[in-house]
């Protein structure tokens, strides 16, 4: 049975920082692509970071250079370093795990929310 088990959410300030993970089993997790999605209240989820199990990093314009998506192969770990955050990045963020076209599981997602 395939789970991906986020962790890591909560209540931060602005400017403040938070690490998420999304631990995945009952998969290979190396041979997986897997990205950070995030949906706020009245909005459509959208992407935030994606890394391939080649170890390629892609990001939404609206957190490049503020977030940063890392892997441990060893651990079955996805990471979402979060840095200098906006009340903008609040949302529910789901860890997603993609393998070809046809292949794709999501978790139940972990609630971010920067506010003072």
């Amino acid at each position: 049975q395939v789970q991906l088990v986020e962790s890591g959410g909560g209540l931060v300030q602005p400017g403040g920082s938070l690490r998420l993970s999304c631990a995945a089993s009952g998969i290979t997790f190396s041979s997986y692509n897997m990205g950070w999605y995030r949906q706020a209240p009245g909005k459509q989820r959208e992407l935030v970071a994606t890394i391939t199990s080649g170890d390629g990093t892609n990001y939404a314009d609206s957190v490049k250079g503020r977030f940063t998506i890392s892997r441990d192969n060893a651990k079955n770990t996805v990471y979402l370093q979060m840095n200098s955050m906006k009340p903008e990045d609040t949302g529910v963020y789901y860890c997603k795990a993609v393998l070809g076209a046809r292949i794709t599981y999501w978790g139940q997602g972990t609630q971010v929310t920067v506010s003072s």
